[in-house]
């Protein structure tokens, strides 16, 4: 059987992960956008941990919210990227910095 805090230590990996992905790689969004999924879905995998062990339906519903969110923002961050690719011909980091006004 699995435990409370196995289901815990993975999503705290993969939050760290994910983490260390937004501090060291600060020049590709598309790996930056992955990063945040990947930080959503490690507090997924908290809310399920816990409304599973405690019998509770509430934190499967906070999952759905949180499902809904991240589909819009990966459907949000790829236009962007798909028009600042068109514009500037990459999706570096430091081309978003020309675009201020």
């Amino acid at each position: 059987m699995i435990a409370l805090s196995d289901y815990l230590i993975l999503g705290a990996v993969l939050f760290g992960i994910s983490l260390a992905g937004i501090f060291l790689n600060r020049k590709n969004i598309l790996i930056l956008l992955m990063c945040i999924e990947l930080m959503l879905l490690a507090v997924n995998i908290n809310f399920v941990a816990f409304s599973r062990f405690m019998d509770d339906i509430g934190g499967q519903v906070f999952v759905f919210f949180i499902l809904t969110v991240a589909a819009a923002e990966a459907a949000i961050g790829l236009a962007l990227l798909v028009v600042l690719f068109r514009n500037k011909g990459s999706i570096n980091v430091a081309d978003l910095n020309e675009m201020k006004g």
